[in-house]
């Protein structure tokens, strides 16, 4: 699956997401995984802190939009993979502040590709033959799954809800387009919702976990209807890793556990966890803190892609069902406080 001279480049890896893709591609021994990342307020260098010090690898702090850098990291480091994770990710930021979403994954990605296509440009036949950039998007770009069938798969036609979606669409569309129109060698993946350790603490499974360690309330849009898969961070980092190594150039795959489960399932899931790791005084259960609030504008109700390709071409399946993971998650946040307290903190939430 990897070579020992393969040399990555790796942008947002400080992130949720790409973090575990670093700790992944360096425990399988690619031969050099260079981060760059913004380090904005969902960035950690926390989380690349157990490969730091290996030798295959580097971090430096850089904007994607940062084309004279970038060039000079593609060249310093012989450069022969790219996988594009840097992205400004959370819906309810996007709905009330979308400018940075434009900037970071539409216009970011823009500059990203250009630096790309000029340095593949400058690579001799062989190595441009070898070299590939693969672009992590999401399920979100499909938006609602018409059909009233939670377990049933999108047609893959584009209908973004929010400006977090449709900025990742057109991220989508830049890619597509700078294949088809100059060549560079891509693949796409799409997954669905990710958990697991070192998520900021304003996604749903952090924020409710954290709120019930704390005592709050456990908000859940709506009625808790809308149907979302999930996926362990790692089981989705070890699927990325497939897509990078053996994925077909121009293809696109669908990451996804294929096990749909509504809003208020996976809140009440927590809980259980909760009730029996750590119980709430008196035993009462943590599902009592369970708060409906009001929905928020253009909420899609399910989404539902399947693991298209990835599954029967690349042989990936997940090692952790939502159950067990979830399990490791949860006892993981309530044994690193101190890590997601600092960062409630960082940006004015709650604590």
């Amino acid at each position: 699956m990897y070579s020992p001279s393969r040399r990555i480049l790796v942008t947002g890896g400080a992130g949720f997401v790409g973090s575990a893709v670093c700790r992944q591609l360096v425990r399988s021994g690619w031969g050099r995984v260079v981060v760059v990342d913004k380090l904005t307020y969902a960035g950690s260098i926390a989380s690349l802190e157990s490969v730091r010090a290996c030798p295959n690898f580097r971090f430096e702090q850089c904007d994607i939009a940062d084309s004279a850098t970038l060039a000079r990291i593609l060249r310093e480091e012989n450069i022969d993979c790219v996988m594009h994770l840097a992205a400004e990710t959370h819906v309810d930021r996007s709905i009330h502040a979308p400018d940075a979403f434009i900037e970071t994954n539409i216009v970011g990605t823009f500059r990203l590709l250009e630096t790309v296509l000029a340095y593949w440009r400058g690579l001799d036949e062989r190595e441009r033959a070898g070299f590939r950039f693969h672009w992590v998007s999401t399920d979100e770009v499909f938006g609602d799954v018409a059909c009233e069938d939670a377990h049933s798969v999108t047609d893959g036609r584009y209908r973004p809800s929010s400006p977090y979606s449709a900025s990742k669409a057109s991220s989508d569309h830049l890619v597509a387009a700078w294949h088809r129109t100059y060549g560079l060698p891509v693949v796409i993946s799409h997954s669905c919702n990710t958990y697991g350790p070192y998520q900021f603490p304003d996604k749903l499974i952090p924020l409710v976990v954290s709120n019930a360690i704390e005592e709050q309330a456990l908000p859940v849009f709506g009625r808790g209807t809308d149907m979302r898969d999930w996926i362990y961070v790692d089981d989705h980092a070890r699927a990325l890793e497939l897509v990078l190594a053996r994925g077909l150039i121009g293809q696109a795959y669908s990451i996804a556990e294929n096990a749909p489960r509504s809003n208020l399932e996976v809140v009440r899931s927590i809980c259980r966890v909760l009730d029996h790791l750590r119980p709430r005084p008196g035993r009462a259960s943590h599902e009592q803190l369970i708060t409906f609030v009001a929905d928020r504008p253009g909420h899609d109700r399910r989404y539902a892609i399947g693991s298209c390709g990835v599954d029967v071409e690349l042989g990936w399946t997940p090692k952790e069902t939502f159950e067990t993971g979830l399990a490791k998650t949860v006892l993981w946040y309530l044994d690193h406080q101190e890590w997601w307290r600092s960062r409630r903190c960082k940006v004015g939430m709650k604590s």
